[in-house]
């Protein structure tokens, strides 16, 4: 019997759990995809606490995942049973032996990707696509700043960076997450819980700051991060892991040097089959030359999903984390 994570209400992960079901067929233009690796993300966390809502209740979890074509519905042409495939963006309920989403939704997984790195790898991969090739060009030479650099996306980020030949300087709460940062190519790290960011970041810059801060953190380094802004800079806020940040003065904006401040999110980037596409070649080329590992730090049975929703909320991992069906 096919099993999944499903929320009858929101909350803490106790509201988790793990049931039985059995896998519908496929409609038109659908795919039923048996899942061998499910990716964790922090927008996970947002569906099960009510910060994002859901549809209905109960409700299943998870958006991303790799794994093999069990079914297709009718009208679909490019896929067929048996197919090596990932997705990043879909109906809830990745975290499932089996998931029924769009074809549309669903990319070709090259065989040199294992599934496992392509679960790690999607969501996150395709976040710092659009984040450094699409929201803020980055160029060879640019230097910028990147919070929580030791995390799943960080770690892609500081990787991508280097291979763009671009200086990231990343936040990070250890030492230990320092190492890591600087190993996948951060150009410097600030240790926020011993250093003031943006006298650090004036030090590293000579006074120039940055034209670029990209902040997933949230209510805890708004302030902090306009601050490390250059005149005219963009603040790319792309997440909540502190809380949502409320009560926004336009007026600040001006007033700390004509700064802009764009909201994006993938699915507002991956909006057509054509740009998801060329977003997925984008990444799996340097996934495939080795210009960015995905480091796959913990894996987890589906059965402890709420246990790793808890460590990543805590920030006590590095990397990124997969559930095992």
């Amino acid at each position: 019997m096919a099993k999944r994570i499903e929320f009858s209400q929101t909350g803490g992960p106790e509201v988790l759990e793990l049931s039985e079901f059995e896998p519908r067929e496929p409609q038109a233009h659908e795919v039923r995809i048996a899942n061998r690796a499910i990716g964790l993300n922090f927008i996970d966390i947002y569906f099960r606490t009510g910060l994002y809502p859901v549809s209905e209740l109960p409700s299943g979890l998870g958006t991303e995942g790799a794994g093999v074509i069990e079914a297709v519905g009718e009208e679909v042409e490019d896929f067929k049973p048996g197919d090596r495939v990932a997705y990043a963006v879909g109906p809830l309920g990745a975290y499932a032996t089996h998931h029924v989403l769009p074809a549309e939704k669903v990319i070709q997984l090259p065989d040199p990707i294992g599934f496992d790195q392509a679960a790690a790898a999607m969501l996150k991969g395709l976040t710092v696509q659009y984040l450094l090739r699409q929201v803020h060009d980055v160029k060879a030479g640019d230097t910028f700043l990147f919070h929580a650099a030791a995390g799943g996306v960080g770690l892609i980020a500081c990787q991508w960076a280097k291979a763009l030949g671009a200086r990231l300087i990343g936040t990070v709460s250890s030492p230990q997450k320092a190492e890591l940062a600087q190993r996948c190519g951060a150009w410097a790290t600030i240790n926020y819980t011993e250093e003031n960011v943006v006298e650090r970041v004036r030090e590293l810059t000579e006074g120039a700051m940055c034209p670029a801060v990209y902040d997933s953190v949230g209510r805890d380094t708004w302030e902090t991060s306009l601050d490390c802004l250059a005149p005219r800079g963009l603040l790319v806020s792309f997440g909540n892991a502190s809380g949502p940040v409320e009560g926004v003065n336009l007026a600040t904006l001006n007033k700390k040097g004509s700064l802009f401040v764009t909201r994006p999110g993938l699915a507002g980037y991956a909006d057509t089959r054509e740009r998801f596409e060329a977003m997925c070649r984008d990444l799996f080329e340097v996934m495939i030359n080795d210009r960015v590992h995905i480091n796959v730090a913990r894996r987890f049975r589906l059965g402890e999903a709420g246990e790793a929703q808890q460590l990543l909320a805590d920030r006590r991992t590095t990397g990124s984390t997969v559930l095992i069906p």
